[in-house]
């Protein structure tokens, strides 16, 4: 889509994030308030995905790639989520290897990246490390497409049809994707983790 085309389009939502893309076309500054607003988020998600170590990496050029491309956006859409979270998943598909060698590290240590250091209490610390070597264990095992749509969900909270749209898949896809993850990660968590699970669902 064209500048002048996307112009056309304003949304009627003055402080959508499409709108603050479409100003960016004048005025590049104001595609910072994007970043602002959704780089926390896609960074606790990516380094789930992959550590730190590649995180920041990824975050960065998921944003450099937003920016060059911004044209392109569709203002008909006023959450820039599922648009960010699809440059980032094709980011993500790149460094699978590297991925499932993160889910089997944090199996043998326990150490969920995002909450580490974040737990006031030694025993929320010993609870959340067995459950993240639990989860990063059976992560490790899910097929790739499985493992894109639960964890888009879970951690990038997305709705189904947002998922759907980052991945270029039919919703209905989505939800059986979701359903055989979900049905092999009750097989290998704890009991009582997947019953909390289920409760607050």
């Amino acid at each position: 889509m064209s500048p002048a085309a996307s112009r056309a389009r304003v949304p009627e939502e003055a402080g959508s994030d499409a709108s603050v893309v479409l100003r960016s076309l004048d005025d590049p500054t104001d595609f910072g308030e994007i970043f602002r607003r959704h780089a926390p988020a896609l960074h606790r998600y990516v380094v789930r995905r992959l550590g730190r170590a590649d995180a920041d990496d990824v975050v960065a050029e998921t944003f450099h790639v937003a920016f060059r491309e911004r044209h392109r956006y569709d203002p008909a859409y006023p959450d820039a989520r599922p648009w960010l979270w699809r440059i980032a998943a094709n980011l993500v598909r790149g460094h699978h290897r590297a991925e499932t060698r993160h889910y089997r590290a944090l199996a043998r240590t326990g150490v969920d990246p995002v909450l580490e250091g974040h737990a006031d209490r030694v025993g929320e610390r010993v609870d959340a490390a067995s459950v993240s070597a639990s989860l990063a264990g059976a992560l490790a095992r899910l097929s790739k497409g499985d493992r894109d749509v639960l964890l888009l969900i879970a951690w990038g909270e997305l709705t189904y049809e947002e998922v759907a749209s980052v991945l270029g898949i039919p919703v209905g896809t989505v939800r059986s994707r979701l359903h055989r993850a979900r049905k092999r990660l009750r097989t290998a968590l704890p009991t009582s983790t997947t019953t909390r699970e289920e409760e607050d669902r």
